[in-house]
């Protein structure tokens, strides 16, 4: 990935887009599995439970244009998918697990998950460091207007809110930016150790769910 591409946020059919991570890009993180990985079909409401590079992107720009805060709800979105974060690690995430120099985002796993240290993008790193301009001095990365760090019950009413706006076809929640995260990783051809750590699974059966799901491993079938 060129981290010097800004994010696009036109919608696309291809999940090619710079805010999903390339083939053979390095992933160094931690996942635990408390919820089950994507299923194709959850319930009679919801048809999938992630969200792909494109509707991501959707999400984002919608997020830029609903509220004085658009900045950091975008960023909390890329942030929690990028690193495949649960509502309570993106809004637990303090300053002081920020490396922007570096660009290294120390992890902290909720559910015993293991913790761990990621790379960051250069669109990451410009996005977060904008908020800090912007925001001015806090312990937490995400704060609201009332000065408070957000909560995982407030941004999960603030994702649906967005998701509204951005017009998705079926409801979403912010779990689903974790899912996507190991679906993206996993149809990019990753690891599954590799993808294991990332997401911080102590159990590989939670990350062989993604790969499963996954439909470049049907890429060559029916081809002579």
């Amino acid at each position: 990935m060129d981290t010097h591409t800004p994010i696009d946020t036109r919608e696309e059919t291809t999940d090619n887009s710079p805010v999903g991570l390339e083939r053979g890009q390095n992933i160094v993180e931690n996942r635990r599995g408390g919820r089950s990985a994507p299923t194709t079909v959850n319930s009679s409401v919801r048809t999938r439970e992630y969200l792909t590079t494109a509707e991501i992107e959707r999400l984002m720009a919608a997020a830029r244009k609903s509220s004085r805060y658009g900045h950091r709800d975008a960023t909390m979105i890329l942030i929690g998918y990028r690193h495949g974060l649960r509502a309570s690690e993106l809004c637990d995430l303090q300053w002081s697990q920020v490396e922007l120099a570096t660009g290294r985002l120390h992890v902290r796993r909720a559910k015993n998950g293991s913790p761990s240290v990621h790379p960051m993008q250069g669109d990451e790193i410009r996005a977060v460091r904008r908020l800090q301009r912007e925001q001015g001095p806090s312990s937490h990365v995400f704060m609201t207007e009332r000065d408070g760090p957000m909560t995982p019950k407030a941004f999960h009413a603030l994702f649906g809110r967005i998701g509204a706006r951005a017009k998705m076809q079926f409801p979403v929640h912010p779990h689903m930016l974790r899912h996507g995260c190991g679906y993206a990783l996993a149809n990019a051809g990753h690891d599954t150790r590799a993808l294991q750590a990332w997401l911080g699974h102590k159990n590989i059966q939670h990350t062989v769910r993604y790969t499963e799901l996954a439909p470049e491993r049907f890429k060559n079938f029916w081809r002579a």
